[in-house]
């Protein structure tokens, strides 16, 4: 630890100028992120798309990723994150830009999506890794929740940016645009980060793929299941609620109120939800408030749900509260998960906590779309209610085996 901090020294880089720009650049990776669900109404009747078209195209991004997440972040444990994290922003960057070149349907849109998921896979968790390597103590623990939270302002912006260029230009520029941040991100990253040596040589550096020693972590285990429900409500939300305002809002007297100017404060709000709900994490205990926040969010699926048709200010409310406990235990899995890992298996363990997490990020906007469909569509507010009520009652499971994995033949310990 003293040979990172030396080279931080070196480079005259503090604790807090680390944390600002490599969060920064996380900001900048997320803009194509969310593009095209911000635009999921346009596509609908552009591509002549149907529910679960739609849900297959937003779901294949976090699909991907679920997939080579568990590699490029596993070995981390023995080659430098920073490297992985560039690799990953420059696929990124390739995505974006293919979408805008080439996307022209389904299977060349679900193509450039499955690239952006490798993207992601190789920048989100890699870039945390990155970062609280190079941090101790209370920096690494707060850096986790202004890391995590920046992918909620990234995704903000992704919302309003791809909403309000369709408005204004072609669509593909909204794609463009994602594409050149990619770029400023890695440079930002070459320039902010210190170059770390690898840890172990080729053979003992293989080891860090072995997932044993975190399947057998009864505590990391707990919050990674979690972490799979709380990412099945967060992307089955974020995919599908800028359409859901838009069919919502239709016939009120909205003032014409752009969708995704609503959610785009909504996700900025979620940024300081994320970091309170770790700072009482911290006073009160990570198992009382990350329980807390799920089982009262799973009460706002339902009312979000049931929404359509009120006044047009009770609807926004209920939204932007809703998005608020939606992301409000985040940082607090991620803490936790980091927290019950070794120190030599710490890569691998969020490897496993991505991967395994993100098979409901894959699976909620697929299922949800599956819903939709089955209920009678995008058109029909019955399906809208039974949507998103599914997904409440699917979020309360990982609390449930959060309980069972602390409990059941487990010596619990403190908080």
């Amino acid at each position: 630890m003293k040979k990172v901090q030396s080279d931080t020294e070196l480079l005259n880089i503090s604790p807090v100028k680390m944390i600002f720009w490599t969060c920064f650049s996380v900001v900048l990776l997320m803009q194509g992120i969310f593009t095209f669900s911000s635009m999921l109404p346009f596509f609908f009747n552009e591509w002549q798309l149907d529910s679960v078209d739609a849900g297959w195209i937003s779901g294949i991004y976090y699909g991907a990723y679920m997939f080579f997440v568990l590699i490029l972040v596993s070995i981390t444990d023995w080659i430098d994150a920073k490297k992985i994290f560039i690799g990953g922003a420059l696929i990124t960057c390739l995505s974006c830009f293919g979408f805008a070149f080439f996307a022209e349907g389904y299977w060349t849109a679900m193509l450039f999506r499955t690239m952006g998921g490798i993207g992601l896979a190789g920048t989100y968790m890699p870039g945390l890794k990155a970062l609280t390597d190079r941090l101790t103590g209370k920096s690494r623990v707060r850096a986790t929740s202004f890391y995590t939270s920046s992918f909620g302002v990234g995704s903000a912006f992704s919302f309003l940016i791809g909403g309000y260029i369709q408005d204004w230009f072609a669509w593909e520029v909204a794609f463009w645009f994602a594409g050149i941040c990619a770029l400023l991100a890695i440079l930002i990253i070459c320039f902010t980060l210190d170059n770390l040596p690898n840890k172990f040589g080729l053979y003992s550096g293989l080891r860090s793929l072995d997932l044993r020693p975190v399947l057998r972590n009864r505590r990391a285990m707990g919050w990674i299941a979690c972490y799979s429900t709380h990412n099945y409500e967060l992307f089955a939300f974020r995919s599908w609620i800028v359409a859901y305002l838009a069919f919502a809002l239709t016939g009120l007297d909205s003032g014409k109120i752009q969708p995704s100017l609503i959610v785009f404060v909504g996700v900025l709000l979620s940024m300081p939800a994320s970091v309170l709900g770790n700072e009482l994490s911290m006073r009160f205990g990570r198992t009382l408030i990350v329980n807390s926040i799920m089982g009262l969010s799973s009460v706002f699926a339902f009312l979000v749900g049931y929404s359509a048709g009120l006044a047009v200010p009770y609807l926004i409310l209920i939204v932007l509260v809703y998005g608020c406990f939606v992301t409000g235990e985040s940082a607090s899995i991620t803490t936790g998960a980091i927290e019950s890992a070794t120190e030599d298996s710490r890569g691998v363990t969020l490897a496993v906590h991505s991967s395994i997490g993100f098979i409901g990020s894959f699976m909620g906007p697929v299922g949800f779309g599956i819903v939709l469909n089955t209920f009678g569509g995008h058109n029909s507010e019955k399906a809208w209610f039974w949507a998103f009520a599914s997904t409440g009652m699917i979020l309360l499971i990982g609390p449930l085996i959060n309980f069972y994995l602390s409990n059941y033949k487990f010596d619990v310990s403190n908080d």
